[in-house]
């Protein structure tokens, strides 16, 4: 017995829609004829489950931001070309490759079809659709501008995928650069070192000081070569713990601001975030008190986290925005503020933030650029100083013997 998910119509045109349970749609179609119906479509919630053992890992079931876009931007079409919710909902759970999603639009769609509002029914789900996805929808059901709002959730998503994008790839280089700087130092002290060691003790050379370390590191590394990926899976443990507790997170936060060439980034792409969030939100008719609460709630460094907060209080109280966030121009450039000031004389706001956006989104991609720029110099002559290092404490023993000679 399974449960199926149908679309159905008499002889008159009259239609219906819902879930019934039946062994096959053959069955399911039985059922609605006593009724006088004819299916249109009927898909199956639960399909054949594969034999075997079936691993679940949340970082490879999760979804992603790219998901939630294609979602968001092919549901948009589809509502616009007049095909019903619950069908809409359908399509997409087949176009999804992540099981995890497929699940998810699935139910949301059992929901809507028993009568759910859309809003509600991915208000059950806020690992997968935040605060201001909700919110967004919503506004968008209540006033009947659900398509516009699609449209300006996509281009935020979009935005954000773009931002996100930009800062990644500028970490990547250096990240390779220095793992793989670091694995090939590892298997030097566990493979090379000893041998070399064991040349230095047969010929009785007092070696340097440098010298010395070296080899009696690579000698407790060669012995112990299995503590270092016990090491290194200790330190990512321990660093992932400490991110995830207020005062960790706190400290990361602070050094990111703080930190030269990254504190730059950081301030842009959360001022971009914080402007493009909110200029969605004013847009979409969301008042601007719960917007700057959803904003909040959404930005993940804490300073900016609580900047925001307190604006929010303030205005509540009858507050100007751009006086609120006056006293945290450690966190948001001036031009925020300033621009913010003249969105609320104009009656722009929103027009007015999504162009700030778009400045700061640009301010993000050069200094990404220049990033990489300034980085590659600096790797080059921070592996030029471990090679010259290393390459001068082990061949100074073996100058020295040749001096003997």
């Amino acid at each position: 017995m399974a449960k199926y998910f149908y679309q159905a119509r008499t002889l008159d045109g009259q239609q219906k829609a819902g879930t019934c349970d039946a062994k096959d749609e053959h069955e399911l179609a039985v059922i609605l004829r006593r009724d006088g119906y004819f299916i249109v479509r009927a898909d199956a919630e639960e399909k054949k489950i594969s034999k075997g053992i079936s691993i679940s890992l949340p970082f490879l079931n999760g979804v992603s931001l790219v998901s939630r876009l294609m979602f968001v931007r092919n549901l948009r079409v589809m509502f616009s070309a007049g095909v019903s919710l619950p069908r809409s909902l359908g399509i997409l759970s087949e176009q999804t490759k992540s099981k995890k999603f497929k699940k998810i639009i699935l139910e949301i769609r059992e929901k809507v079809v028993k009568g759910d509002a859309l809003s509600v029914a991915l208000e059950k789900y806020g690992s997968v659709f935040s605060e201001l996805f909700v919110s967004m929808i919503r506004v968008g059901e209540e006033t009947g501008t659900l398509e516009d709002v699609l449209k300006v959730l996509a281009e935020q998503m979009e935005k954000e995928h773009q931002l996100k994008s930009r800062v990644k790839g500028a970490m990547v280089y250096p990240a390779v650069i220095l793992s793989a700087m670091i694995l090939i130092g590892i298997a030097m002290l566990i493979f090379v070192i000893p041998k070399l060691a064991e040349t230095f003790e047969q010929m009785n050379v007092e070696l340097p000081l440098t010298t010395r370390i070296i080899i009696s590191i690579g000698k407790f590394m060669a012995s112990y070569w299995y503590l270092v990926p016990i090491t290194i899976a200790a330190l990512v443990s321990g660093i992932s713990w400490a991110l995830k507790t207020k005062t960790g997170k706190a400290c990361f936060d602070t050094l990111s601001l703080k930190m030269p060439l990254i504190g730059g980034i950081v301030k842009k792409t959360n001022s971009a975030y914080t402007v493009r969030t909110l200029s969605s939100l004013i847009s979409a008719g969301v008042p601007i008190v719960r917007s700057l609460e959803i904003v909040s709630s959404s930005l993940s460094n804490i300073h900016y986290k609580k900047a925001i907060a307190e604006a929010s209080e303030k205005v509540r109280k009858g507050a100007k925005l751009s006086e609120a966030l006056a006293e945290h121009e450690n966190v948001y450039p001036s031009l925020v503020i300033q621009m913010i000031e003249v969105g609320s004389e104009t009656g722009e706001t929103a027009d007015i933030l999504k162009k700030l956006a778009g400045f700061f989104e640009e301010e993000v991609d050069n200094a990404t650029k220049n990033l990489s720029t300034i980085v590659e110099p600096l790797l080059m002559i921070v592996i030029g100083g471990a090679v010259a290092f290393f390459a001068i404490s082990m061949l100074q023993p073996i100058y020295g013997i040749m001096e003997t000679l």
